[in-house]
């Protein structure tokens, strides 16, 4: 499970990288959940909703990049921590996700604030 779960943190930072929409989705469930951490509150539910939200965020950010600056791995859990350049609006973030699989994609994610 875990050799998939890094496999699948990947390949969505791979596509993310690329801005490659539909390789990116192609990773989530139907009914991922994105939660905030560490209240759990629900950012948004559903790969449509996922969808909507980066489709637009590539649009608006077509220079964006996420460098990979850590990943730890323990079964169905990958933890990536990232450094994001090339944001429209100038503004460079560290960011950390938290990705859950379930079955055979990413069921949930948690995004640190």
């Amino acid at each position: 499970m875990e050799e998939l779960a890094i496999q699948l943190a990947q390949k969505q930072l791979d596509a993310y990288n690329s801005q490659n929409l539909e390789e990116f989705l192609s990773v989530y469930s139907e009914d991922v959940e994105v939660l905030e951490f560490p209240t759990n509150k629900q950012m948004y539910k559903g790969i449509e909703r996922m969808r909507e939200r980066y489709e637009a965020l590539f649009k608006n950010n077509p220079n964006q990049h996420a460098k990979l600056l850590t990943r730890m791995a323990k079964g169905n859990i990958v933890i990536d921590h990232e450094y994001v350049t090339g944001r429209t609006n100038e503004i460079e973030v560290t960011a950390i996700a938290m990705y859950e699989i379930k079955g055979n994609k990413i069921g949930r994610v948690w995004f640190v604030k």
